[in-house]
């Protein structure tokens, strides 16, 4: 069965706050219609930028961008909802903006700890005042410009912290040096260079080198297409990992294949999956796309390392849910980023998991799953967070599984549609 899967979340929004930077008109498809996109979409209106309904069938949509002084100062605060993305991105964004607003979200935001990007920023020049005190939002901002130059040696490997700081340096014209234990997603690097920005990255003793040595003065307009969310076809591709060796292959179309995104497929594969990858785009992409087939194979456990958390940290959670189907043991280490995403990832996996009947250990830094092939029954809790509640919704497609999922509406902040999607998989293979 071949399906699509809705517009990359980080790409959105990524895409948006350049639309929004660049002088002139920039030409946006395939965005993300979801809870976090929607967030960043309207958090940049409130900061002056015209940006129509964000399309549900991912058509055409133009935003004339206000510059990169262009931004003005909020009414009211920004309410980022759920969007960590969104909100640690646009911090970078007001640093260098001599804007001054409140940022905030919903609950679950709230308790996610935002210095990793508020201490880079403010030695760049920028002022930040929590409301809290606990170096969570709410956070009062302060935006300079010009800023100061920063070369930052970041102790976690982090797009996000990372992104914060090149907008920052894009934004009030600084030179920013990043240096990261290894490389993390690029995805901001690669639209930067779309929009006329240089950005060089390469590897140094002991980590990767992210310089960008002349910010300029204005942007260009992109023009751009977003691909299928590799996150989000995950999901779907876990499904079809665990349908057994009789069941029908699935293909994902014109999803992102980016590099430092798709580690999950060689786990899929490592575990004894049948993967196969098309790639389609041209070389003058900003992001590689093309098709990923999955067929089932019988499941063996495997271990995750440090190496290789960056380029899978939100696939985590179903190669621990496949680690539960799996004959053997499936370690996760060096993951000790999961706790800080929208839940507790690891206590959630393991209070899950455990409520079903899985042996599990939690660590530190990941978790032990001891695989079975037992009926799973029994109710899990989403925690407020999407990829908790898809990753035991494909549990519970899958064999011999009879699992309850207290909310399901979460998924739509990455995710619309997922559950019929689900629906629609099931529906195929029972008929097959």
């Amino acid at each position: 069965m071949r399906v699509r899967v809705p517009g990359d979340k980080s790409l959105t929004q990524r895409a948006l706050i350049l639309a929004a930077l660049a002088d002139g008109e920039s030409r946006l498809s395939g965005l993300l219609h979801g809870g976090d996109a929607e967030s960043t979409a309207g958090a940049l209106r409130a900061l002056g930028v015209s940006i129509p309904t964000l399309p549900m069938d991912g058509s055409e949509l133009r935003i004339q961008g206000v510059g990169l002084r262009g931004l003005r100062s909020p009414v009211d605060g920004l309410d980022l909802g759920n969007s960590g993305t969104g909100t640690r991105l646009l911090l970078g964004v007001l640093a260098g903006s001599d804007v001054t607003a409140v940022v905030s979200g919903d609950d679950s935001l709230r308790a996610r700890p935002m210095t990793r990007v508020t201490d880079p920023l403010a030695k760049m020049g920028a002022g930040f005042d929590f409301l809290d005190g606990l170096g969570r939002l709410p956070v009062g901002v302060a935006g300079t410009h010009p800023l100061r130059s920063l070369d930052w040696p970041s102790p976690i490997a982090s797009a996000q912290v990372k992104s914060s700081i090149l907008l920052a340096g894009l934004t009030g014209g600084a030179i920013v040096l990043i240096t990261e234990p290894r490389q993390s997603r690029d995805h901001t690097e690669r639209l930067l260079t779309q929009v006329g920005v240089s950005v060089i990255s390469h590897t140094v003793e002991g980590g990767w080198r992210v310089e960008m040595r002349d910010p300029p003065r204005r942007i260009d307009p992109l023009d751009f297409a977003v691909p299928g969310d590799a996150s989000s076809a995950a999901f779907v591709l876990a499904l079809g990992a665990l349908r057994g060796e009789e069941g029908a292959a699935i293909t994902v179309e014109r999803v992102g294949l980016n590099p430092t995104r798709i580690a999950f497929l060689d786990v899929l594969e490592r575990m004894g999956a049948r993967v196969h990858v098309e790639l389609t785009s041209g070389s003058d992409d900003a992001e590689p796309w093309g098709d990923v087939t999955v067929t089932a194979g019988g499941l063996r456990g495997t271990t995750v390392s440090g190496s290789e958390v960056p380029r899978l940290i939100d696939e985590l959670p179903l190669v621990a849910v496949l680690g539960a189907r799996a004959d053997g043991v499936t370690r996760i280490a060096g993951a000790a980023e999961l706790r800080t995403k929208e839940s507790d990832r690891i206590a959630a996996l393991v209070s899950n998991l455990r409520a079903l009947g899985v042996e599990v250990e939690e660590l530190e830094d990941g978790l032990i799953v001891q695989g079975t092939d037992r009926p799973l029954t029994g109710s899990v809790q989403s925690f407020d967070d999407h990829r908790i509640s898809m990753a035991f919704g494909v549990l519970a497609s899958s064999t011999s599984c009879e699992i309850e999922i207290d909310d399901r509406s979460v998924a739509n902040v990455s995710f619309p549609g997922f559950w019929s999607l689900l629906d629609r998989l099931d529906r195929s293979e029972s008929t097959a």
